[in-house]
């Protein structure tokens, strides 16, 4: 039964904002009966601001620190981000992604945004489903691999992003307090990169 559309206050339709993080998608809002000139008049007056196509923020907050990861993570929930992206959050690169890197598994529709730009790349299930931890950035659950689990991906996938990536990203690793070699091992059985990663971790862990 479809939801009935209702010309909610301004103070109403702020607070149903704030308690999902302040960030909404345009099919979140009609769900919840917002009626869509509510939400064109809001984009209009400022109330509300356009992230991208389908996505609206409420004015008036903190800036975010990661517009991008967290306006993928709202339009592609199953998506995880990965590779050198990853990196970035785990602080174990030196690059800067100017794509959004993200792991589907195979099978998965195809993502239909056209911003932030995005580099997809195809898990099988087993490789897809490991790994995977959830981190709040600005207020949004966003998935990401974990540090060990992304470097096993970078070496899997080195000829497309580079072998100095995950070496570098190795490197950084190393300088952590604490290292978890047995787990980035066994991302790499998974990966199967196990023979490829063994001879850079005992040289540098």
């Amino acid at each position: 039964m479809p939801v009935r559309k209702q010309h909610f206050g301004i103070v109403k339709i702020r607070d149903l904002f704030r308690r999902h993080g302040g960030v909404l998608r345009t099919r979140d809002i009609l769900h919840l009966g917002i009626h869509p000139r509510t939400l064109y008049r809001m984009r209009e007056t400022g109330d509300l601001e356009q992230l991208t196509r389908g996505l609206y923020r409420l004015s008036g907050l903190p800036k975010l620190s990661n517009p991008d990861l967290v306006s993928v993570s709202l339009k592609i929930p199953q998506a995880v981000i990965c590779l050198i992206s990853a990196l970035a959050l785990h602080e174990l690169t030196t690059q800067v992604p100017h794509q959004v890197y993200i792991a589907l598994p195979r099978g998965a529709e195809p993502p239909r945004i056209s911003f932030p730009p995005l580099r997809v790349f195809w898990f099988t299930e087993s490789a897809f489903r490991e790994g995977i931890e959830v981190r709040k950035i600005d207020g949004i659950a966003v998935r990401v691999y974990s540090a060990e689990k992304t470097i096993a991906d970078c070496f899997k996938y080195r000829n497309k992003i580079g072998l100095d990536v995950p070496l570098e990203a190795v490197k950084l690793y190393r300088r952590r307090r604490k290292t978890r070699a047995d787990d980035l091992l066994r991302y790499a059985a998974i990966c199967r990169v196990e023979k490829i990663i063994r001879p850079y971790l005992d040289a540098l862990l």
